[in-house]
């Protein structure tokens, strides 16, 4: 499912229409963003956590060199899946 599917399935459930059902979407992806973006976290009971993780400075190799070089430090955005929503997929 792309984010148009996402849309137009939000769209069908709600009752709205889809360009409320875009702006809906939109503002949910924005603030889970944002969220992350200042250093906290977004937990959704059944759903999962987004959390911001950081990955430390490494060393790797070109695979087409062999040479090494140095992967720098970053912050990487990680989700988890809860109880619901495992319990969904099985």
């Amino acid at each position: 499912m792309n984010k148009n599917e996402l849309v137009a399935a939000v769209a069908e459930k709600s009752g709205l229409s889809k360009g409320d059902a875009t702006s809906a979407v939109e503002a949910v992806f924005e603030t889970i963003t944002g969220e992350l973006k200042n250093g906290g976290d977004v937990r959704l009971i059944g759903f999962g956590n987004f959390t911001v993780s950081r990955r430390e400075a490494s060393k790797g190799r070109n695979p087409q060199t062999g040479k090494e070089v140095d992967i720098p430090a970053r912050n990487v955005p990680k989700f988890s899946a809860g109880k619901g929503l495992k319990d969904a997929c099985n």
